[in-house]
């Protein structure tokens, strides 16, 4: 079967709904909201939902791998943001290098573990 796929967007839920939706828009993303419950994140042509919804075993197995273009570019730019001082239980874990490529690691607000990396060109 042949995808015509346009986007992919996961749904993430969040331990305080608010909380979250701040530590997305600090990290770059832009906010649609669609609803007082859902809201929509995007950078570029990609994005995901975020709800309000909790439920521990989700949101403790959730992780989102996002490829950016340069993750050491993105790293340093993190870094200067200091979102774990302004964010309770936000984690940063610096680039490791790794067969395929290099990432960076995010644990937002509610323990959803983010990779930001990037592929070794071929």
């Amino acid at each position: 079967m042949e995808h015509k796929a346009l986007s992919i967007r996961p749904f993430i839920g969040a331990t305080d709904f608010g909380v979250s939706r701040a530590f997305y828009r600090d990290l770059g993303f832009q906010e649609v909201i669609l609803t007082p419950v859902m809201s929509l994140f995007k950078t570029g042509d990609h994005g995901f939902y975020l709800q309000n919804a909790f439920n521990k075993d989700w949101i403790d197995n959730t992780m989102v791998f996002l490829e950016v273009e340069n993750v050491q570019s993105f790293w340093d730019e993190l870094v200067t943001l200091d979102l774990s001082a302004k964010y309770k239980n936000v984690r940063l874990t610096p680039i490791r290098v790794d067969h395929w490529g290099r990432e960076c690691f995010v644990h937002d607000p509610s323990g959803i573990l983010w990779h930001f990396g990037e592929f070794f060109k071929k």
